[in-house]
């Protein structure tokens, strides 16, 4: 058997980590754990909710901001591609044991921020996203090591704990990379770099809810969003087990997943959650929550909420097997609370029951008569936003693809990131959304670099003196576009 660890030798394309403690230390639950998760207490204090109504959702945006033209190549670009769950986060040591290969850190503006007890959450939230909680390991792996555990190449399983088990002590001793992964995850992060504090105003405050256990994964997970200002609000679920996705790819660039769904298939509605969505201005769901009975419910009151305190509810498509198992739980949520739903164009057409000879233009326009804005890609094609029935088109940024993992949730950060800087001209942030995609297409793994979020953000023109300047915009905003 031999088990390779990915290359992390290149600075343009290695931001991951690389695990020293074997891996069933890491995934078994501690007692000492708890120690772990709650040394920053800060983390888990609530302010008081602020009052809001429906008719008044606001977005604090730069009203009067606006967008440069993007450049142009000959190379063709993506917008979306499949997700792979082997992502990227920005890391440096930790107590777990981790040494790491950051190469995606601004050495001379230092990207995390003490979120300790002198340095206070803020009082709200531009983007608080829901969703699931999993820890990525990857490693390179040949047939007979997949042979010998009797698991299908190529394929993806929901495991159990035992049969999680039984993987992570046959890697024992190998190396392997590990991150915070998921879709939602990418879009936060790259978000949280596109609004960091480049600009000279103000930065996006963005946060994430889920569900993490009580073992060092879970710590693992919070401390690589924490280091690139996502922060993590949930607290551990005691005696929990954080999820993880099994990663292994063959020689043949085929990947093997395994997925072990622990405490992330159970999200609760709790005081706390609904506290942190009354401090928001936008909620982003992802779909892949709407998998689990339970986390519907609390999908559902979660939108209520805020729809009762005036944020904004963005949804994600995620899967379309997901939708299809799903299709009235997604509908039902879509037609009563959402004022944002991100797709491709195989989702959008789900979503529409359209065949696959259907354009993506047609489904774009069909959803945006129960959505107030509906943003379709498709991938080298370009991409499609929706507003009362019609759709925009929007032409790729040309680019050399590498790797089309994780275009879709750069995508959906740029949509979220011109939302909230007021942009009105629906093509010209559907460019941006398109940008930062290609960027993240044409690199290796799925997350926006903080140095390409930083570069990003200064070739847009703004009006630099208003930049502190926030006005309130929301879903009367939206549906004027």
């Amino acid at each position: 058997m031999s088990f390779s660890l990915i290359s992390l030798s290149s600075s343009l394309t290695s931001n991951s980590i690389l695990l020293t403690k074997s891996v069933s230390e890491l995934s078994s639950p501690s007692s000492n754990a708890r120690t772990y998760y709650c040394n920053n207490p800060s983390l888990f204090i609530r302010a008081p909710a602020h009052s809001h109504h429906r008719s008044t959702r606001s977005l604090p945006i730069n009203s009067n901001s606006n967008f440069s033209s993007m450049s142009s190549g000959r190379d063709a670009c993506y917008t979306d591609g499949w997700v792979d769950p082997s992502t990227r986060s920005a890391s440096a040591n930790d107590d777990l044991g981790v040494s790491d290969s950051d190469d995606d850190e601004v050495r001379q503006e230092p990207e995390c921020h003490d979120n300790g007890p002198s340095s206070p959450l803020p009082d709200r939230w531009h983007v608080l996203g829901l969703g699931q909680a999993m820890v990525d390991f990857s490693g390179m792996v040949d047939d007979e090591f997949l042979n010998r555990l009797g698991l299908e190449k190529g394929t993806r399983k929901v495991v159990n704990h035992e049969e999680r088990g039984r993987v992570l002590r046959a890697m024992d001793g190998c190396s392997y990379k590990a991150a915070a992964g998921g879709s939602l995850s990418n879009t936060l992060v790259a978000l949280a770099r596109l609004g960091g504090h480049s600009m000279g105003g103000p930065s996006l405050n963005v946060a994430m809810a889920g569900s993490v256990g009580s073992d060092p994964l879970g710590g693992f997970y919070r401390s690589k969003l924490q280091r690139a200002n996502v922060n993590f609000l949930s607290a551990p679920v005691k005696d929990g087990t954080t999820g993880t996705v099994i990663v292994l790819t063959s020689l043949d660039a085929q990947r093997t997943m395994l997925a072990y769904q622990g405490t992330s298939s159970r999200v609760n509605y709790d005081p706390c959650l609904a506290n942190l969505i009354s401090k928001t201005s936008i909620l982003v769901v992802e779909g892949y929550l709407f998998e689990f009975p339970d986390t519907i419910k609390t999908i559902a009151m979660a939108c209520e909420e805020a729809r009762r305190c005036g944020a904004l509810v963005a949804i994600t498509a995620s899967d379309v097997s997901c939708i299809e198992r799903h299709y009235d739980d997604f509908w039902d949520i879509m037609s009563n609370y959402a004022d944002i739903v991100f797709a491709n164009s195989n989702e959008a057409r789900t979503f529409c029951h359209f065949s696959s000879e259907e354009s993506p233009v047609s489904a774009t326009r069909y959803l945006s008569h129960f959505v107030p804005f509906v943003s379709v890609t498709d991938g080298p094609k370009g991409s499609y936003i929706g507003v009362k029935g019609e759709a925009v088109y929007v032409p790729p940024t040309p680019c050399v693809p590498v790797d089309t993992c994780g275009a879709g949730d750069a995508y959906a950060s740029g949509i979220l990131y011109g939302l909230l800087h007021g942009v009105s001209d629906l093509r010209g942030m559907g460019s941006l959304a398109s940008k930062v995609a290609s960027i993240v297409v044409a690199q290796q793994g799925t997350r926006l670099r903080v140095q390409d979020g930083v570069k990003l953000a200064k070739s847009f023109t703004f009006h630099h003196e208003s930049l502190g300047m926030w006005s309130d915009v929301g879903s009367d905003q939206i549906s004027s576009l």
